[in-house]
């Protein structure tokens, strides 16, 4: 049984590791934080879905879904996957959770909103990626970074450690 245990607190570890390895790692959100965020920067209801990218736990999703908006939270982290769809079950479809990869992954066709806990070496390239998105998806997209500005780029509003960016799609940028 403890050969067993050890195997899995040291599987458990390495997943966490080479999840902090190609995204950012779990940090938990605050909700008081968040509820702030979309109450003074970007208040959300029932015409948006929200894209919460290394969804974790899902306290943003729950935050969306308390709100009345469609939530989706992409995560690496499998476990993280099932931890969040068993607190989340209660919301019934107005939630998913997938286990997918940001990278190679696009986004839901009505996504209006995408939430992310950024860090400063991949802010700048999941900007580009939401640009790359909108441009799919011929129109503009709303990005809210928690706690990384994206280097070169202005920001519409900023609330604390909050940064909301209006990302236009490429073939509709000004030359």
């Amino acid at each position: 049984m403890m050969i067993f245990l050890t195997a899995l607190v040291v599987f458990t570890l390495v997943v966490f590791l080479l999840t902090a390895l190609t995204g950012a790692p779990y940090v938990p959100t605050q909700r008081k934080e968040i509820q702030q965020a979309f109450d003074e920067l970007r208040p959300i209801g029932m015409h948006d879905t929200v894209l919460d990218i290394g969804s974790g736990d899902g306290v943003i999703l729950s935050e969306v879904a308390d709100r009345g908006a469609q939530a989706v939270g992409y995560e690496l982290n499998f476990y993280l996957v099932w931890i969040s769809r068993w607190r989340l079950r209660k919301y019934g479809d107005r939630v998913r959770v997938s286990l997918k990869n940001l990278w190679s992954s696009p986004f839901p066709d009505d996504v209006t909103l995408v939430y992310t806990f950024g860090e400063s070496r991949d802010i700048a390239k999941m900007y580009r990626k939401v640009e790359q998105e909108a441009t799919r998806l011929g129109r503009p997209l709303e990005l809210l970074s928690y706690g990384f500005a994206v280097p070169g780029i202005e920001c519409v509003r900023q609330h604390r450690a909050h940064f909301l960016y209006q990302v236009t799609p490429l073939h509709l940028k000004e030359p």
